[in-house]
């Protein structure tokens, strides 16, 4: 998560939630586990990330020692909620590929000796597609990874560099057939637009890109400029030029036309599949279900409990060695806070936003926005219009004062 984080409640050492919590899901459980480490920083990137040069030689610092740490938090995760069946494991980054894949199915394996998992359960990681081999993908595939999430932001060579991303512009798609040749049968491609210097038509070079690599599933998210990063620095001293809000509505209509003729449907704001290949651990977050999250700064929510990991891996490693929860802090959602929430997460939805979370107040708001053009409603489901997703967050702005 970008930005500051609320103070929060103190988390108890031994990770426990309130027995209200526990009660209230239906016994399943989406698990996240994260890999801080990248082998170079993108200028973009603001997330939990650190290079072999900024963690240097610190006690506990080391890829075998965090995940040692990993593996205890795992453990935590049991002893906290009992057992659970695990829908879904998703392994995100950083560069989770950077850790070699016996090591990977090893923090899987301990999903599984842990907790139940599904038999049809989604296990994913992301990874970059300089990262990976035909053999490492295939020791994925062969011990249980079901998915893979490949970065390619772009391929369009100016547009890799202002990003500083490290992969040539056709490795993405050789990545993909690679993942095919190992047994994948969903893959997916993340694309940014909006980037300094990204004209419209660099845009489509990029979607026509991932197209022809035909991927399962594309993830395309506007750029975010976040403060501290190098891009943003670049920005402020006038070396780029900051995004454009016109501009990346533009590129947004684009890429919904072109995936939607090639047979992806939306079913998130920034996600398009091909039916059936909709990642099903994202999903878990627009529903509010429980997620664990495992990992330095990793966040977590269950029952109406929020909480987030202490963000160095150092500090992570040394609260686990100690048998403590690696919880910085956490929040005790209120039934309003958590409908909210629902409101928020669920409306970005292709499926909509069940009109029964809305207060008398907001329906009467409804009207108004259908008027505008801005959700239609299908039976007692609020659905956002191709307008309204582009003024999504002013919908729910407008549908919540």
């Amino acid at each position: 998560m970008a930005g500051p984080l609320p103070d929060g409640d103190p988390v108890p050492d031994d990770g426990s939630l309130p027995a209200s919590a526990l009660a209230a899901g239906d016994g399943t459980l989406a698990l996240y586990l994260h890999v801080p480490f990248c082998a170079s920083r993108c200028g973009y990137c603001d997330f939990n990330t650190y290079t072999a040069a900024e963690l240097g030689a610190s006690p506990g610092a080391s890829q075998t020692s965090y995940v040692d740490a990993a593996l205890a938090e795992v453990a935590l995760a049991r002893r906290v909620l009992g057992p659970r069946t695990v829908t879904s494991v998703f392994v995100g980054g950083g560069t989770p590929t950077l850790l070699a894949s016996e090591t990977l199915v090893t923090l899987l394996g301990a999903v599984r000796d842990t907790f139940v998992l599904a038999d049809d359960a989604e296990v994913t990681t992301e990874a970059n597609p300089e990262s990976v081999t035909p053999e490492s993908l295939a020791a994925l595939r062969e011990g249980g990874f079901t998915r893979v999430s490949f970065g390619m932001q772009s391929a369009v060579p100016h547009v890799l560099h202002t990003l500083d991303r490290v992969h040539t512009p056709g490795r993405a798609a050789e990545a993909v057939a690679e993942a095919r040749g190992a047994g994948f049968r969903d893959v997916s491609l993340d694309l940014i637009y909006g980037t300094p210097g990204e004209s419209v038509g660099d845009w489509r070079t990029s979607l026509e890109a991932a197209l022809a690599a035909s991927p399962d599933h594309v993830s395309a998210y506007a750029l975010i400029v976040e403060e501290g990063t190098p891009l943003a620095r670049r920005i402020r001293r006038g070396e780029l030029a900051a995004p454009d809000d016109d501009d990346l509505a533009d590129k947004y209509v684009l890429a919904d036309g072109l995936l939607r003729e090639a047979g992806y449907d939306w079913y998130e704001l920034s996600n398009w599949a091909r039916p059936g290949h909709e990642c099903r651990h994202n999903i878990a977050y627009w529903r509010s279900a429980d997620w664990w999250g495992i990992g330095a700064g990793a966040h977590s929510h269950v029952g109406g409990v929020r909480w987030w990991n202490v963000k160095h891996p150092v500090t992570y490693g040394q609260r686990l060695g100690a048998g403590r929860s690696p919880g910085q802090a956490r929040e005790l959602l209120t039934a309003d806070q958590q409908r909210v929430e629902q409101v928020l997460l669920e409306s970005r939805l292709a499926d909509g936003l069940a009109a029964s979370r809305l207060l008398p107040s907001e329906l009467a708001r409804v009207g108004d926005l259908a008027g505008r053009g801005l959700v239609v409603q299908h039976d007692d489901r609020l659905v956002l219009t191709l307008k309204g997703r582009l003024l999504a967050d002013a919908v729910v702005r407008d549908l919540l004062d």
